[in-house]
């Protein structure tokens, strides 16, 4: 069977990273998120030199895949309350990445604009999950254990941080166009198991599985 890619945007308490977590482990392939960020701002931080020598070992040994295993996932939530601020040398090895793991192995990925970078594939699935302000709120302060009042700051932040970075690494696309992705959910009036189950009939229907 052809390697295939399902990328995940959502917005902040959709429960977005849990239905890829969960296809992810349904079809029995690895699920990255934030390990690419960590990765990438530790080769981000390397000379040149050193650069090109990890480089070449990451090659000779098939890919980012087992250097992105080895580090540890996130468990918890994680807002972003800061302004959004580029930094196009870490975007260009997250880059590399990304078309590192669609080149070498089946997975999910999270975020990332990873959708725009891996435009143009055919064996890529986009999906776009969304849902209710109220949802994302209540999600939110249970999964967080915050106010309401925190709640909503925390989705706003967020969501601005995700809007702006989006907008600036895809040159002026727009984060929540419909047209960006494969297919839109919304988690609160699908359900979340629900969500899992109409992707994987998507990728079905594509022939990926």
């Amino acid at each position: 069977m052809e390697k295939f890619v399902v990328t995940f945007a959502r917005g902040f308490g959709t429960g977005g990273k849990e239905i890829a977590s969960k296809l992810a482990k349904e079809l029995g392939i690895n699920c990255y998120e934030n390990r690419i960020l960590t990765l990438a701002s530790q080769m981000s931080g390397l000379d040149e030199q050193l650069f090109q020598e990890v480089n070449e070992k990451i090659r000779q040994n098939g890919g980012f895949a087992s250097f992105l295993r080895g580090l540890p996932r996130s468990k918890s939530y994680i807002a972003r309350n800061e302004k959004f601020v580029s930094d196009d040398t870490l975007f260009e090895y997250q880059r590399k990445i990304i078309e590192n793991l669609a080149d070498t192995e089946s997975c999910v990925i999270v975020g990332k604009c990873a959708d725009y970078v891996l435009k143009g594939r055919n064996n890529v699935v986009s999906v776009y999950i969304e849902a209710p302000r109220a949802f994302c709120v209540q999600r939110t302060m249970e999964h967080m254990g915050v106010t309401e009042e925190v709640a909503v700051a925390t989705i706003e932040h967020t969501d601005k941080f995700r809007a702006d970075y989006y907008e600036y690494y895809t040159h002026g696309n727009y984060w929540t166009n419909p047209i960006n992705y494969d297919i839109t959910l919304n988690s609160e009036k699908v359900g979340i198991d629900n969500c899992v189950k109409v992707i994987k009939n998507l990728l079905e229907i594509k022939g990926l599985i």
